[in-house]
């Protein structure tokens, strides 16, 4: 049978804008809890939107873009940590069909300037500087090297301190976000009504720059079409109403909390539930139990953190019910523990990438144990998959692996401005290849081996990491484990498990671990070198960086 398959057509395709469909949701549920933000500052009050408070600040919002003349298919910056501001932006640049230009909060000035030249930025919304970053002083860098960038907007701090969250504009190409809030006031709502009109549910409305391990990131170009169509059919999977309460810990700048969190919470009239700028492990129980949550999101590196805490069997997290873990394979062990101990006896696996919306394949409800952790889902409705030999480019056999490809509605427009970029992942015949190693079994069930660039070559012999990682997670002192190539004069690669040890435990040596492998796995699987590590560096979407941790491990062991 031929590594293929079509998604079922059980979930409709809308044929809307984002905000023709918020608007549509709006009048449904009125009342309903539409966003709320957990007290920014300890000791504040929650922020709450119902969904037409929420309908009104996006609005409000949107006709201070038309005041200052932002225009259709303008580039709009959101350059900080999750906030209700954000949501409010991501929403009102979709109604004044501005594309809003997604800022990784953890950019500094080269990587902030790389993007907005890049995608030709007319406006950058930007956070208050924190300890962390000083983002007014990056930003206002970028205005003066950016000759594109004609306004920064300068967001209100935590708790709302003043209007304009203590800092002072410069100058006319400065305002704050209370600034350009009183520029609706000169907007009639009939402009932005004539605005809407003219928009396109196929116009881009969102760039998201790719966080790849080499280079600099790319911009991927995304439609109202494809990411809310790819929000609303997780939510139809998920199972979401309107009696649903979705606590987001993952980050707004990625498509985790974007599409899966915002846009598939909100087209079914469910609460999002922000716990806080940054992922505490403890602010993201508190919400679920504060706010009566129903579904948790994460990538497994927050799960396994709030499974650790001291206190968590004191938090009441009776009311869940689901979820979404996605970002890398889900240790056996953890996924036991999030249908048990966090009630999560739904909770999916998705698989895909920002190019693809980004959700692509996922698994259902009443899937198995083995289902969750050892695969990443049957493909979505209305899409198509292929596994295929990547030397040849023809499709395998099940149970065979090669490259994994993605085809349908969810496939982005194109890397901003970058069309050979774009020739170069999708073909001729529209399939986005993923640069993923996979095979898909008997039952269309997709198995991701790992990228096609990790995969080691050790004297001639194929190794997947993830076969030896999952082998190692049943080691009694493990907590993480990655498994990495590294250069070999004899067999021209080595490998080396990375890991992190659960706390309290004695420190592992290669011949410890090679000791625990023996018998068990082939000889060329067992690793030669072992580190052990208190973390992993990771992409903004919970993804290892491998290519980093090869460079690492090569500079450390003289390689």
């Amino acid at each position: 049978m031929r590594a293929y398959t079509a998604g079922d057509t059980d979930v409709p395709l809308l044929g809307e804008t984002i905000g023709a469909n918020f608007e549509r949701v709006v009048a449904r549920f009125p009342y309903h809890d539409a966003l709320i933000e957990a007290g920014p500052v300890p000791g504040a009050d929650a922020r709450r939107w119902s969904y037409t408070k929420l309908n009104d600040d996006v609005d409000r919002l949107a006709r201070g873009l038309l005041a200052l003349g932002i225009g259709k298919g303008e580039r709009v910056g959101i350059w900080s940590p999750n906030c209700a501001e954000w949501t409010l932006l991501q929403y009102a640049t979709a109604k004044a069909g501005a594309i809003l230009v997604n800022v990784n909060p953890a950019y500094r000035s080269h990587e902030l300037e790389f993007v907005v030249k890049q995608s030709g930025m007319r406006m950058l919304v930007t956070a208050p500087s924190d300890r962390n970053s000083d983002y007014v002083g990056m930003a206002r860098q970028a205005l003066a090297g950016c000759p594109d960038l004609r306004e920064l907007v300068f967001l209100p701090a935590p708790g709302g301190e003043g209007p304009d969250g203590g800092v002072a504009p410069l100058g006319a190409a400065e305002l704050t976000y209370a600034e350009l809030l009183k520029g609706a006031d000169a907007v009639a709502h009939s402009a932005l009504t004539a605005r809407m009109a003219e928009l396109d549910p196929h116009d881009p409305i969102n760039l998201q720059y790719t966080s790849g391990t080499t280079g600099f990131p790319k911009g991927a170009t995304l439609t109202h079409h494809n990411i809310l169509n790819n929000g609303y059919a997780i939510g139809e999977l998920l199972g979401y109403t309107e009696h649903d309460r979705v606590v987001i810990p993952v980050p707004f700048y990625h498509c985790f909390g974007m599409v899966i969190g915002n846009l598939n919470a909100l087209s079914h009239g469910a609460a999002t539930i922000i716990p806080g700028r940054g992922f505490s492990p403890a602010a993201a129980l508190e919400a679920v139990q504060d706010f009566g949550g129903t579904s948790l999101y994460g990538v497994p590196t927050m799960f396994i953190a709030e499974l650790a805490l001291p206190d968590f069997a004191t938090y009441d997290l009776s009311t869940l019910r689901t979820g979404v873990m996605a970002g890398s394979p889900c240790p056996v062990e953890v996924m036991k523990r999030v249908i048990s101990d966090m009630h999560m006896k739904d909770v999916a696996i998705c698989y895909g990438m920002t190019e693809t919306s980004p959700v692509s394949t996922m698994t259902r409800q009443g899937d198995t144990l083995q289902h969750r952790t050892e695969t990443v889902g049957r493909t979505m409705p209305r899409l198509e998959s292929q596994v295929i030999d990547p030397a040849s480019g023809d499709v395998l056999e099940r149970g065979e692996i090669g490259e994994l490809c993605t085809r349908g509605y969810a496939v982005m427009a194109g890397y901003w401005n970058q069309p050979e970029k774009t020739a170069e992942v999708i073909d001729a015949d529209g399939w986005m290849h993923t640069g993923d190693l996979a095979l898909m079994d008997d039952d269309g069930y997709v198995v991701i081996e790992g990228r096609i660039k990790d995969m080691v070559i050790r004297g001639g012999e194929n190794i997947y990491p993830r076969e030896i990682e999952e082998f190692l997670y049943t080691h009694p002192a493990i907590q993480d484990v990655q498994v990495i190539g590294v250069p070999d004069e004899k067999y021209g690669e080595e490998l080396m498990a990375c890991i992190i040890l659960k706390p309290g435990e004695e420190p592992l040596d290669a011949d410890a671990v090679a000791g625990f492998c023996r018998g068990n796995l082939a000889h060329y699987k067992i690793p030669r070198y072992v580190e052990v590590r208190d973390s992993f560096p990771m992409t903004v979407s919970g993804k290892i960086r491998k290519v980093q941790m090869r460079k690492e491990a090569v500079e450390r062991l003289g390689l």
